[in-house]
């Protein structure tokens, strides 16, 4: 079942299209489930309305495996790229972007808000267990989702970043990483394609940036995955393929 609601984000100062999946029984049990939160919600669930026209299609790979688990995704905006950024663009970014960008950056006001205010409204409204909050998201999702968890590890336990755009906040992202206690993670899937980018340069960057990172969290993480995707690009018809190994990842009890 999926479900559309309207809500306001005070860190983009606007009303946002926020997507509910719920399972199937979830009107036929008293059951509890977990909750993954996604951003880029447009291009989550189906390919309707999907920026491109292309999802990842979670919607039918639940249904299919009947997952039992809550997501919640958020539409991202127009202005994705300072939504999403957590600081203004290091070297790296300017380097492999070769121009200086926006100094705006509005992903921690963002991730505030799913912490403090949309996980409280979340847990009133449905049978949620409130202590197993997950995270995931692509590229720059991947960014915010590794701060997330850096940032709030008492409220978000399991995430996962598919091709995360690291570059975009590299030395900032890794300097947090060091000062972050992350004891209280129980699961982290990272991913990154081997052919993210037509530019070998850029390819390269970015493949070298995301080990950066997996290596940092490995020396902090007991259960921490970092999978190179053969050919793996960055777009959607991608990111779909990989699913089903995010989704066993993320609700794995062992």
């Amino acid at each position: 079942m999926l479900f559309k609601t309207s809500y306001f984000i005070p860190a983009f100062n606007e009303e946002r299209m926020i997507r509910i999946y719920l399972p199937d029984t979830y009107d036929q049990t008293s059951a509890i489930y977990p909750v993954l939160y996604m951003h880029d919600g447009q291009n989550v669930f189906d390919d309707e309305g999907a920026v491109g026209g292309r999802s990842l299609r979670l919607k039918d790979y639940l249904d299919r495996n009947k997952v039992q688990l809550i997501v919640v995704a958020i539409d991202s905006g127009a202005n994705r790229m300072v939504e999403y950024r957590l600081w203004p663009p290091g070297e790296l970014s300017e380097k492999l972007t070769g121009r200086s960008e926006s100094l705006d950056a509005k992903g921690r006001e963002y991730i505030d808000f799913i912490a403090k205010d949309l996980k409280e409204y979340i847990d009133d409204t449905y049978r949620t267990r409130k202590e197993s909050n997950y995270m995931a998201g692509i590229s720059l999702g991947g960014l915010i989702t590794t701060y997330a968890l850096c940032r709030y590890p008492s409220v978000f336990s399991r995430g996962a970043g598919i091709s995360s755009g690291f570059f975009r906040n590299q030395e900032e992202l890794e300097k947090f990483i060091g000062l972050s206690n992350l004891s209280t993670i129980d699961r982290l899937y990272l991913d990154c394609g081997t052919s993210e980018s037509s530019d070998g340069r850029i390819n390269q960057a970015f493949y070298d940036s995301n080990e950066r990172i997996y290596r940092l969290l490995k020396e902090k993480l007991d259960c921490i995955e970092f999978n190179v995707v053969e050919n793996g690009e960055h777009k959607y018809e991608s990111f779909s393929d990989r699913v089903e190994k995010v989704m066993t990842f993320l609700m794995d009890e062992n």
